[in-house]
């Protein structure tokens, strides 16, 4: 398991966003299509009021004041509270949540550590995308159905997996996951869910 915790530390950072987690759930059905732009023509009014706002150049920002640094726990907390809120929203009717949902809530709620909020969350974002199909005409989660185990050939499930464990090696990498935690989080619930051992998770992934 070593071997696959560790060749990706150095190069997750460049892909991973470390407090985005809302992740989709496994790629189980083809999302719909995104509608085109709409196409404007340009007006002279228009243009007149571009070359207006033009002038001001870089003086509007920098009047502005400079929002204040939030630090990690805050960061984070913000983090939980947005996940939390787009993955209630985003459950179809009758649907329950996670019990990892709760647990987030509780971790933000009772002023946790870093490490414990970084852990919820990573924990959720594991479970939205492994207990949830994603409707692509309305983007709400229902329980899911797909066996993961028969579908270990398919691109998108290989690759919701490499993303989910990539994540997780961001968060070890900056330190709010311990090595011992992750190995943990990605055995119980990520390899055990293939069906393979650590070795044949290793070589699926590519590793």
């Amino acid at each position: 398991m070593l071997r696959l915790l560790c060749p990706l530390l150095a190069a997750s950072a460049a892909a991973v966003g470390a407090f985005a987690p809302v992740a989709p759930p496994l790629c189980r059905h083809r999302t719909a299509a995104s509608p085109p732009a709409l196409e404007r023509s340009p007006s002279s009014a228009s243009a007149a009021t571009a070359l207006q706002m033009s002038d001001f150049g870089s003086d509007f920002a920098s009047a502005m004041p400079e929002k204040p640094q939030q630090s990690m726990k805050e960061k984070l907390e913000e983090s939980a509270t947005s996940f939390i809120a787009d993955m209630s929203s985003r459950l179809a009717d009758g649907v329950d949540p996670p019990p990892e949902m709760e647990a987030l809530r509780e971790a933000r709620d009772g002023d946790s550590d870093e490490g414990t909020l970084a852990l919820r969350v990573y924990e959720l974002m594991i479970e939205q995308g492994m207990r949830y199909d994603i409707d692509p005409e309305t983007g709400r989660l229902s329980p899911t159905q797909f066996d993961i185990k028969k579908n270990l050939d398919v691109p998108e499930v290989k690759a919701e997996f490499k993303h989910l464990y990539s994540y997780g090696m961001e968060l070890i990498k900056r330190g709010l996951l311990s090595l011992d935690t992750g190995k943990e989080v990605v055995t119980k619930r990520l390899i055990d869910r293939t069906g393979l051992t650590p070795e044949e998770f290793d070589n699926w992934l590519g590793y």
